[in-house]
């Protein structure tokens, strides 16, 4: 390959990911797939973990990067957001994460809109946050899919972990549409989202039935919805009321979908019933404001939820108002002095949320063969004072601040 190309890709494509031998030694480690370790040490070769223990444990490689931190965690995973399509400057040409012309547009893929190089990113990904699940958010009965990316990378193809992801879905009056249009009312969503469901089974049985030739035309928006009734996809419901949250579950069972409850402010009313169905919440950010769907929110819902053994996520959310996206780093901060314990907070927001997104293979916890992600901290994690000094993605330095 010639100079001169080499120029026109890194122009077009930004610069590959300079991923290194590195060793982060830490006075405590933190690796979510045990007790944390005291004076630990994290290998990261080739990208991956390939050491994870006490220091002394193993020999280092001569000439390797060494950093140092108080405290070391997994990357943070940040599970619901809308961060790359939504952006910082909150205007109308960065404000790609929900469409209004119809109610139900399951065709939409985040792929085609997410940013990376929006500012909203690499401000995330500073204070310690390296897998997004982002994508079309709530507002319409049917946003559109999402995705889950690293909080790295100049496009979106660098970044991707997985597209799509889910399938975002918002029932209740956040998603009723303007004067005179539908879906008005809760009774109107759930039948226009049954009608389109059944269309979906229909497109599919026609598909299947058809001879060579005689294949319905390509639909987009039902073969998205096959998906979700094949169980490849899930379906991402936006639920804040009890009752909202009620009809999803009902909607779930009677098609056999698999759903995962988004947002949920009044889950500790339904706490037997979501238990019973299996289903998984990401919750609002413990610190989100309380008000119209949210009014009945608490601050203690995260422990609610851990204490009836209830798989649960902390998210960042979509904000109408700048800077458009919390940090899960905070809300799990706030959910630990509401009573989550401190592990269970952690998990929240890196090897719990993992497991939801179904990324825990590569992420969510410092254990040999995954994703050399970590993120170093010169104090207590949860503390408001301590600051983040360096994280690394898949062995690449991504951000570091100086002592």
């Amino acid at each position: 390959m010639t100079r001169r190309t080499l120029l026109l890709a890194a122009l077009l494509f930004g610069p590959a990911a300079a991923a290194q031998d590195l060793a982060v030694l830490a006075d405590r480690v933190h690796t979510q797939a045990g007790t944390a370790i005291e004076n630990g040490v994290v290998l990261v070769q080739g990208g991956k973990i390939t050491h994870v223990g006490p220091q002394g444990s193993v020999t280092l490689p001569e000439g390797i990067r060494q950093l140092r931190a108080a405290q070391v965690t997994p990357g943070l995973v940040d599970a619901r957001s809308a961060v790359g399509l939504s952006g910082y400057l909150n205007q109308k040409h960065d404000q790609d994460q929900l469409e209004t012309s119809a109610p139900i547009q399951p065709q939409l893929r985040a792929l085609d809109a997410y940013n990376a190089r929006e500012r909203l990113v690499e401000w995330l990904r500073g204070l310690g946050v390296t897998t997004v699940h982002t994508g079309h958010g709530p507002g319409a009965l049917v946003s559109g899919q999402t995705i889950i990316v690293k909080t790295r990378g100049n496009t979106v193809e660098q970044a991707l972990v997985r597209s799509p992801a889910m399938l975002a879905s918002h029932l209740g009056p956040g998603a009723f549409g303007a004067e005179s249009k539908s879906p008005g009312t809760r009774a109107k969503q759930i039948a226009m989202l049954r009608q389109q469901l059944i269309k979906a089974d229909e497109y599919r049985r026609k598909a299947a039935e058809a001879k060579d030739g005689a294949e319905p035309a390509r639909d987009l928006e039902l073969e998205t919805l096959v998906e979700v009734l094949e169980r490849r996809l899930p379906m991402l419901v936006t639920a804040y009321r009890e009752q909202d949250i009620r009809s999803a579950l009902r909607l779930a069972q009677e098609f056999d979908i698999r759903i995962v409850l988004d947002g949920a402010a009044e889950a500790y009313l339904a706490l037997d019933a979501i238990r019973a169905a299996g289903v998984p919440v990401l919750l609002h950010p413990t610190m989100a404001r309380q008000f119209g769907e949210m009014e009945n929110a608490s601050f203690t819902t995260a422990r609610v939820l851990h204490e009836a053994g209830i798989p649960f996520a902390l998210q960042s959310g979509f904000e109408g108002y700048v800077p458009k996206t919390r940090v899960v780093l905070w809300e799990a901060a706030v959910a630990a002095a509401y009573g989550l314990p401190f592990d269970a907070a952690l998990g929240s927001i890196t090897l719990g949320a993992a497991r939801i997104l179904g990324v825990d293979d590569r992420v969510g916890s410092l254990e040999r063969g995954k994703d050399g992600d970590l993120v170093l901290f010169d104090g207590d994690p949860f503390e408001y004072t301590s600051r983040v000094l360096a994280v690394v993605i898949e062995g690449e330095v991504v951000s570091e601040t100086p002592l």
